[in-house]
C-alpha cells in the first residue's frame, strides 16, 4: 500500500455552508466515511454521493486535500521502538 499523499472526501453542508461534514454509510457492521486516498476510490463512491444529494436536496462536493501533516501518532501500549 503506497504512502498517503492526498485525501479525497465527499462533503455536504448540514445547516449552511459553514457547517460541513463528511457523510458515512454502514457497510458490513462498520461505518465507512465517503473518503479515500486516491481519485479512483472517490469515484467509486460517486453513486452514493448522488443518492445523498438527491435524498437531502443538497449539493455534495468532492474535495481534495494535499500537504498531509501528521497531527498525532497513537502507539500500542506495549510498543517497543525498532
Amino acid at each position: 500500500m503506497p504512502k498517503i499523499e492526498e485525501l479525497y472526501a465527499w462533503i455536504i453542508a448540514e445547516k449552511d455552508d459553514n457547517d460541513e461534514g463528511v457523510p458515512a454509510i454502514a457497510v458490513d457492521n462498520m461505518v465507512m466515511p465517503l473518503m479515500g486516498a486516491d481519485i479512483a476510490r472517490a469515484d467509486s463512491m460517486r453513486a452514493i454521493a448522488q443518492t445523498l444529494a438527491d435524498d437531502r436536496g443538497k449539493e455534495v462536493k468532492l474535495i481534495k486535500s494535499t500537504g498531509i501533516q501528521i497531527v498525532e501518532i497513537v502507539k500500542p501500549k506495549n510498543y517497543v521502538s525498532q
